[in-house]
C-alpha cells in the first residue's frame, strides 16, 4: 500500500473516535431533548410570565398600565384576609393528605388479598379518578344543597333535623364536606399506587415471618411498611402538591365563599382576580414558592433517595 493511499486512511480512523466521543458526551440529550423542551414551554414559561406579570400594573381589562415594582406584593401581605386563608390551606392539606394515606394504606391492604369480587371493587375504586374532579364537586354540591338536596331530605324524613340546613353556607360544615370529597377524589390513585408497591414484596418474606413466630401486625410493621416505604413517598409527594393546589374541589362546592372563610391560596388567587391582576400573579407566585418549599422541605426531612442503613 502506498503511503498516499494510507494516509486518508488514517485521518479516516482518527476522525471515527471523535465522532463517538461526541455522541458520548451528547449521551441520552437527543432522546430527551423534546421533553425538555416541553418542559421548558408548559412549566417554565408560565412561571417567568407569571412572575413579570406580579410586578406589572394591569387593568382589570388586561392593558398594561407600566411598571408596578414591589406595590402588589405590599397590597396582597396587607390582605386582612390572607393570614387566615393561609392557616386554611395548612389544615386543609394536612387533613386531606393525611386521610388519604391512612385510608389508602387500609384499601391496598384490602385489594391485595384474594376475596369474591375483587376484580369489581377494584374497577369500582376508579370511578372517582375517571370523573371530573369540578364534576364530582358540583354532583355533592347539589346533594347539599339547602331547598332541593337530597341530605336534607333524607335527614328530614328520618328525623335527625328540624329543618333544611345550608351546609355549603356555613364554613363550619362546609370544610368537612370539602375534605369528604378531595379525600374521595384522591383515593384512587393512591390506593393503587400503594397497592403496586404491596405486590413488588416477595411473599417469601412474610413465610419466613410466620416461621419465625411473628404476628399479622409484627410482618406488616417491619416487613411491609419499609419496603412500602418508596410508593408510599411518591403517593404522598404527589399528594401533598395536589391538596395544596385543589382548585376544581374548593370552586365547585363553594367559590370560596362565602367571603374568603373557605378558601384556600388557590381559591383566593383565583379571588383577586377579579379586582387586581397584578395582585393575582403576586398571590400565585408566593403558592408556588410555598409548594417548591414544602416538597423540598419534606424530600429533605424523609430523605426519600437514600438507602436504610
Amino acid at each position: 500500500m502506498s503511503l498516499k493511499s494510507a494516509a486518508p486512511q488514517g485521518r479516516r480512523a482518527a476522525r471515527r473516535p471523535s465522532g463517538r466521543s461526541l455522541a458520548a458526551r451528547l449521551g441520552p440529550l437527543p432522546w430527551i431533548g423534546p421533553a425538555v423542551l416541553l418542559i421548558v414551554l408548559v412549566v417554565l414559561w408560565p412561571v417567568y410570565e407569571m412572575v413579570r406579570t406580579s410586578f406589572l400594573r394591569i387593568s382589570t381589562s388586561g392593558f398594561v398600565r407600566g411598571s408596578a415594582g414591589l406595590d402588589k406584593y405590599r397590597k396582597l401581605f396587607d390582605e386582612p384576609d390572607l393570614g387566615r386563608v393561609l392557616v386554611h390551606t395548612v389544615v386543609w392539606t394536612l387533613a386531606v393528605v393525611g386521610l388519604t394515606m391512612l385510608l389508602s394504606l387500609a384499601l391496598a391492604q384490602l385489594f391485595d388479598q384474594r376475596f369474591p369480587g375483587r376484580r369489581f371493587t377494584r374497577w369500582a375504586l376508579i370511578a372517582p379518578w375517571a370523573a371530573s374532579v369540578l364534576m364530582t364537586s358540583i354532583g355533592f354540591k347539589w346533594m347539599l344543597n339547602r331547598t332541593s338536596g337530597v341530605l336534607n331530605t333524607l335527614l328530614a324524613d328520618l328525623g335527625l333535623i328540624d329543618g333544611p340546613r345550608d351546609w355549603l353556607g356555613d364554613p363550619d360544615t362546609a370544610w368537612p364536606w370539602m375534605m369528604v370529597v378531595a379525600v374521595f377524589v384522591s383515593l384512587p390513585f393512591t390506593t393503587y399506587t400503594l397497592l403496586a408497591g404491596l405486590q413488588t414484596v416477595p411473599a417469601e418474606l412474610h413465610e419466613a415471618a410466620r416461621v419465625d413466630g411473628a404476628t399479622a401486625f409484627q410482618t406488616y410493621l417491619r416487613i411491609t411498611l419499609p419496603l412500602l416505604r418508596p410508593a408510599f413517598l411518591v403517593g404522598l409527594v404527589i399528594n401533598l402538591i395536589n391538596v395544596f393546589n385543589s382548585f376544581p374541589v374548593i370552586w365547585g362546592m363553594t367559590q370560596g365563599g362565602p367571603n374568603s372563610d373557605t378558601a384556600t391560596t388557590t381559591v383566593f388567587m383565583y379571588q383577586l382576580k377579579n379586582t387586581d391582576i397584578g395582585e393575582s400573579a403576586a398571590m400565585s407566585v408566593v403558592n408556588f414558592a410555598l409548594v417548591v418549599l414544602m416538597v423540598l422541605l419534606f424530600l429533605r426531612v424523609s430523605r426519600w433517595n437514600q438507602e436504610e442503613n
